[in-house]
């Protein structure tokens, strides 16, 4: 009772501002896979406090929700510890909040949060939406001045880095920074983004090609994010590659990677990461059914990289989708290690792999031979235009 009386204590002295801080590095160590004795505890009173449906995941307060609301779409739930072009981990906001309130801009701040406060009490959304406006545009202003040289942009990170040793907390900082200078060129983008995209078929890949050409000339630092929006449309995320694979002269990884969106295929990449740490918690969690459909998924974004890039394994791309393959692998044999030999696991089901059915070699034979035809078509026509 004296440690828990003790530890009681201590969170109370904290502000509330450092206690919500506290709570989103205490997840994002947890989601890394580090174990910190105590935590649960920690963890479950913090969230008693500020997460009233006792959610897992960090949820801004009001006057930095309005602040921070540019980037919504573009937040994801998860360990910010690996890349994630065009996203942001949700769990980096309230550092850099902390970071804005304390020491980038204490005194304007302090006024926003009151303005905010102010106008929210008085259900006044206009005001509120424009209160916010103006703070975005002073904090970016601010931004840029500090980041404009080596030794400020040292200071800065460092002052950061006093809030949450997460590697890539800054990165998100320069991300935001992007997303704030396009203004309102990101959301009239993902207004004229279908509502769903069921099929990545050629004429859907042409239309949000052309949107993207027109998008990137004006806000090319922000195509990520661009990119981002489209994927979230899409029913098949690993679609997104189709971006690149149907621009390239041929499906080999060197014309692809010479391709204009290029790009998208290590963002496929860091889905499939992200989909790894999600596998690593469901199996520590004893979430056997959440784990098997994550696996499925997980194989099918192997396969249709494979499928549609031509010697992907023998290029930067090949390489880390090995890794990432390995180490799921191990996260897969780890599990069904735990149960005796003559007891099947639901993870080592082959049915999880539903390409290396009869009819998924078919479909594959099927893809191969009309892309063999095409790169010759390509090939011949190239001859044509020589001769």
């Amino acid at each position: 009772m004296n440690e828990i009386d003790r530890l009681s204590e201590f969170l109370q002295r904290l502000t509330p501002l450092s206690r919500s801080c506290l709570l989103s590095e205490l997840e994002r160590l947890e989601l890394c896979g580090i174990e910190m004795p105590g935590s649960a505890d920690i963890q479950s009173r913090l969230r008693a406090e500020f997460r009233k449906d006792g959610s897992t995941q960090a949820r801004a307060t009001s006057p930095s929700r309005y602040f921070f609301a540019p980037l919504e779409l573009l937040l994801i739930d998860g360990a910010p510890e690996h890349a994630n072009a065009g996203r942001i981990s949700r769990n980096t906001l309230t550092p850099i909040w902390e970071w804005i309130c304390r020491d980038l801009l204490p005194t304007m701040a302090r006024d926003y949060i009151k303005a905010i406060n102010d106008q929210v009490a008085a259900n006044n959304p206009k005001e509120v939406q424009k209160t916010a406006s103006t703070f975005q545009t002073k904090v970016l202003k601010v931004l840029e001045s500090t980041l404009a040289s080596a030794d400020s942009t040292e200071l800065a990170r460092a002052k950061l880095a006093q809030y949450t040793a997460s590697r890539t907390a800054f990165d998100d900082v320069m991300k935001m920074l992007d997303v704030l200078r396009t203004g309102a060129a990101l959301p009239k983008f993902n207004e004229k983004l279908p509502k769903q995209i069921a099929k990545f078929d050629d004429n859907q890949v042409a239309q949000i090609t052309s949107q993207l050409d027109a998008f990137r000339k004006s806000h090319p630092r922000a195509l990520p994010f661009a990119l981002a929006l489209v994927a979230r449309r899409l029913k098949t995320p690993w679609q997104l590659v189709r971006l690149a694979t149907k621009a390239a002269a041929t499906k080999s990884a060197a014309d692809v990677a010479a391709a204009p969106y290029a790009c998208v295929v290590p963002m496929v990449l860091d889905r499939l990461d992200d989909k790894r740490l999600a596998l690593r918690v469901a199996l520590r969690h004893n979430r056997v059914l959440v784990a098997r459909d994550l696996l499925a998924e997980i194989y099918d974004i192997e396969y249709a990289l494979k499928v549609r890039i031509d010697d992907i394994e023998h290029c930067e791309w090949g390489i880390r989708l090995q890794q990432l393959m390995d180490a799921i692998a191990a996260l897969v044999s780890a599990e069904v290690s735990r149960f005796p030999a003559n007891v099947g696991h639901i993870l080592g089901s082959r049915r999880l792999r539903s390409h290396d059915t009869l009819g998924g070699k078919l479909t594959y034979l099927a893809w191969k031979g009309r892309d063999a035809m095409q790169d010759g078509a390509a090939a011949f026509r190239k001859l044509i235009g020589q001769t």
